[in-house]
């Protein structure tokens, strides 16, 4: 590095966004992901131990996935070269792999590949790297936002190990802004500036579990904010509202407003009040709450509070889902009050939700059950040898397409676990119930 390249970089740090300036550089000053990164859990134990394999860190953005790589930068003994999937090209990987060959060939160093964006890369671009990954050339450290199941090719999956990042709880957030505002030497704390307690608390529930989005508020706040009189910066909730660009209705010192308001609007839609939901709804929107967010809670009480009374509850929240997710604001507003609407207004059942938990107590009660053979997979070779679907009735060879069969293990062959309510189509289902196994009973 000669001098200009040593001015350049210093001031590169000195420039950069409060968020990347705070990144720690230990394990320890990581704030949130303790399931991953807790001191005895698997990524912290292989971090400290400098013997990673390759992995995916898979999360919405503002959870640390960059944040992790870094740390793992500056704690392996391993060379590390960072590239983003936005940018980089068939040639950027042949450059690397290059290296990482001489390097591993020469001197016996291992070399440890961050591509950020990894979804980004095509099945082309993925598969190239994938025999290097195979022999060692490189370890994979893979960040994406996108579940890497659908987006990863699944060698590089096999070859890697998944870690889910959440996103950051409240106390999380409201750590990383208290350290950003005090931190003399890579926070704000030469700004002498202080943030009011409302202020916090509404900062850290309305960025969503975001830490990015947080940061990058209060460096706003700091930066375009008069000195009051007692020459402090006061950041304060209208300030941060701004900042964020997000309103503020009333958010409570616990900042539970946020909760209470969701809460209320998915009551009201089981109460079969279109017209409270419609409210709740306005004052989510109007507050800048996340639509997808509010487009999940409409499919949630479409499958929970009306599940099979009106089997199209779910179809109209699903399909109000991804036309939130293709139209954005201000349009999806409409969309939101129509699913909302429709679900508030449909027949009401829990049968689904009491069903799978029902069930589920069951599985954990009742571990070694033993599925009936001839509902045994009758299929692969040597399968008939040991009876498997032996004695299997074909229910379409029977009238109605029904036949009395028992489907359940025997230890569990009298339990009913679904039951269709009175209303709507519900009702329709028990009579059809009636009608087809009164007429083999």
């Amino acid at each position: 590095m000669d001098l200009f390249d040593y001015m350049r970089s210093n001031t590169m740090k000195k420039e950069a966004p409060l968020a990347s300036r705070l990144r720690p550089s230990t394990l320890d000053e990581v704030v949130g992901q303790r399931h991953i990164i807790g001191k005895d859990k698997l990524l912290y134990r292989a971090i400290k131990a400098d013997k990673l394999s390759s992995i995916l860190f898979y999360g919405p953005p503002g959870t640390g996935k960059t944040t992790l790589a870094k740390v793992i930068a500056n704690t392996t003994s391993s060379l590390f070269t960072q590239i983003n999937a936005t940018s980089a090209g068939k040639k950027d990987m042949e450059a690397v792999i290059e290296e990482a060959k001489n390097n591993l060939g020469m001197y016996g160093k291992k070399t440890i590949l961050f591509i950020d964006e990894i979804h980004r890369f095509n099945k082309g671009q993925q598969d190239y790297l994938l025999p290097f990954v195979e022999d060692g050339t490189v370890i994979l450290i893979g960040a994406t936002t996108e579940n890497p199941y659908f987006e990863v090719n699944s060698a590089l999956i096999s070859r890697s190990i998944i870690f889910e990042l959440k996103p950051l709880d409240k106390e999380d957030i409201k750590t990383l802004i208290t350290r950003a505002i005090n931190d003399q030497e890579k926070g704000m704390g030469a700004y002498k500036a202080v943030i009011e307690d409302d202020a916090l608390e509404f900062l850290a529930d309305i960025a969503n579990g975001d830490a990015r989005a947080a940061l990058n508020a209060i460096e706003i706040g700091v930066l375009t904010t008069e000195r009051s009189e007692d020459g402090k910066i006061h950041i304060t909730l209208e300030v941060s509202s701004e900042c964020i660009q997000k309103r503020v209705l009333k958010y409570d010192k616990q900042g539970d407003n946020h909760y209470d308001t969701i809460s209320a609007f998915i009551k009201s839609m089981r109460g079969s009040d279109p017209d409270a939901a419609i409210y709740y709804l306005a004052r989510m929107l109007y507050a800048g709450e996340e639509v997808a967010f509010i487009a999940r809670r409409i499919m949630i009480c479409a499958a929970e509070d009306v599940s099979n009374a009106d089997p199209n509850a779910l179809v109209v929240a699903t399909s109000a889902a991804l036309a939130v997710e293709r139209l954005g604001m201000p349009e999806a507003r409409i969309v939101l009050a129509q699913a909302a609407a429709y679900v508030a207004c449909a027949p009401k059942s829990n049968s689904a939700i009491c069903a799978i938990d029902e069930a589920t107590k069951v599985v954990e009660n009742e571990k070694t059950a033993t599925i009936p053979s001839y509902l045994m997979d009758a299929h692969y070779k040597g399968a008939a040898n040991l009876g498997h679907g032996l004695g299997y009735m074909y229910a379409h060879d029977y009238e109605n397409h029904y036949v009395k069969q028992q489907y359940l293990p025997d230890e569990i062959k009298d339990r009913i676990f679904y039951r269709p309510s009175d209303n709507g189509y519900e009702k329709i289902i028990q009579e059809y119930f009636k009608k087809i196994k009164g007429e083999q009973s």
